[in-house]
């Protein structure tokens, strides 16, 4: 083990981050180029590019959960989570070279449509993303103790890679998307293969192994942590509604199918999901984590999903919004606006979680502060809504949303991971990853067709504000996790 890793030094924070930052990396590359080539180059009408983003959530559900699972139970390559890093890291580097030959590979293999070469494409750079995305999050409540030292490490975790995220979209509004994406390609790699090497895993969960052991409460027998597909289901109960919502949105998108008429269906899947995140956030939290463990997990799943309805919804929509709002602009422009636009909210997500959340959150807890941040993100897409009529206030509102996008991916991370059995990990960051892509689904699947047929595209950030909004309210609803940290385990790490 390096001295870094026991004395928990920030250069050891900052090497624990690299594998997670080359994840966020290939995702901002995404984020930025995917919506961009399939409309300028490609053609492809709004509602199809939604069908290409929603090949990534459904990645996400296979790769996070299953990795997670089978992460937490192997051991090799002298790891845990290496091997898996690696794998994915690899993977992404090759799809993201694969993102702007699409046209190529279609020619290549003499298929008619471009659109079903896209979403292979798309699904296989999640999938490799999401291979990798698990263990990266993991590996760090692996090897830090709870409390504070945790919460550094994902505040860390978040200004390491929201400064490469500053830096790609910097790269595709001054230089060329296609820059990114192969610049991306080489760090995605670099990020993913050699730091797993220098960062030791405790061979066993929940023991204690060194100066930076994480302490376990015992484990019951017949436990729902146990990773059973029924109980699996059992845990995610809030998010049934987002669940069956995908899944019937999925089929008749696919298969041809005609809708059940009159939105029954959708409106059915909305009431449910309605029901049943009322119903989790009612709950009380009483009790340890291995007694009623449960209810905290499944609050933060509900109150986190709402959260991702907003986000994806801007990620996806965002350059139909300028299209929309400022159709003076040519492509190039537009997809300018887009890349400073992401750019404006991933500088100050660069900034904040160290210097601001951290501390905030020592001295007000990490829930107070995560739904503040939410709250203020709510705000910023009301405020686009309302005013973003010029590229100039849209960045101003932008660097309010990277408020609560700064919160969105680095606290959640500290909460949930508290509230869960170390030794099960990986499976709860893979069912905690479902708060996050089932309502990816419902952005680009039913918002997406709502979206297509609005006459007025600015109804994006309208629907931004409103989940965002729901999303804070249920936030401070989640009771503050309490630290179980093992006695004379360090919790503030070296500098």
């Amino acid at each position: 083990m390096l001295t870094i890793q026991k004395n928990l030094t920030n250069s050891f924070y900052a090497l624990l981050s690299l594998p997670a930052t080359a994840m966020g990396f290939a995702l901002s590359v995404q984020i930025a180029a995917l919506s961009w080539i399939l409309s300028t180059q490609y053609h492809l009408d709004i509602h199809d590019v939604g069908l290409v983003w929603a090949a990534g959530p459904l990645a996400g559900i296979i790769g996070q959960v299953i990795i997670g699972v089978i992460s937490d139970k192997v051991w090799f390559w002298n790891g845990r989570r290496r091997p898996f890093i690696i794998i994915g890291g690899i993977l992404a580097a090759m799809m993201l070279l694969a993102l702007p030959n699409i046209g190529v590979i279609q020619a290549s293999l003499g298929t008619g449509g471009i659109l079903g070469i896209a979403i292979v494409v798309a699904l296989t750079l999640d999938l490799a993303i999401n291979v990798s995305f698990n263990p990266t999050r993991s590996i760090i409540a692996d090897v830090t103790p709870e409390g504070k030292a945790r919460t550094k490490g994902y505040t860390w975790m978040q200004t390491v890679s929201g400064s490469f995220g500053v830096m790609a979209y910097f790269i595709g509004a001054m230089l060329d998307n296609y820059i990114l994406i192969y610049s991306g390609a080489v760090l995605v790699l670099l990020f993913s293969v050699i730091p797993p090497f220098f960062i030791k895993e405790p061979r066993e969960l929940g023991l204690q192994d060194g100066e930076n052991a994480v302490s376990q409460e015992k484990q019951p027998a017949g436990n729902i942590s146990e990773g059973s597909l029924l109980n699996m289901l059992r845990i995610i109960e809030p998010l049934w509604g987002f669940l069956l919502y995908a899944v019937y949105a999925m089929i008749i998108r696919l298969s041809g199918i005609p809708p059940i008429p009159h939105h029954i269906f959708e409106i059915a899947a909305l009431l449910l999901t309605v029901i049943l995140i009322g119903k989790t956030l009612i709950k009380k939290e009483t009790g340890t984590r291995e007694a009623n463990g449960k209810t905290g997990f499944q609050k933060v799943l509900a109150a986190h999903s709402f959260t991702w309805v907003g986000v994806q919804t801007m990620f996806i929509y965002m350059y139909a919004y300028v299209k929309d709002t400022i159709p003076a602009l040519d492509n190039d422009a537009m997809g300018n606006v887009v890349n400073w636009s992401f750019f404006t909210i991933n500088l100050i997500a660069a900034i904040i979680p160290v210097l601001v959340l951290l501390p905030l959150a020592a001295r007000f807890g990490r829930v107070k502060v995560h739904a503040t941040g939410i709250a203020l993100m709510a705000a910023g897409y009301l405020g686009i809504f309302l005013l973003g009529h010029t590229p100039a206030m849209i960045y101003v509102m932008m660097a309010v949303v990277g408020i609560g996008w700064a919160a969105t991916i680095s606290l959640p991370f500290a909460i949930m991971s508290q509230k869960v059995p170390q030794t099960r990990m990986g499976l709860y960051m893979g069912l905690f990853n479902l708060s996050v892509v089932l309502p990816q689904l419902v952005a680009s699947l039913g918002v997406g067709e709502l979206i297509s047929n609005a006459a007025d595209k600015s109804i994006t950030f309208l629907i931004c504000a409103i989940t965002v909004a729901f999303s804070s309210l249920a936030w401070f609803l989640v009771k503050e996790p309490a630290d179980h940290a093992a006695a004379g385990t360090p919790v503030g790490g070296g500098h």
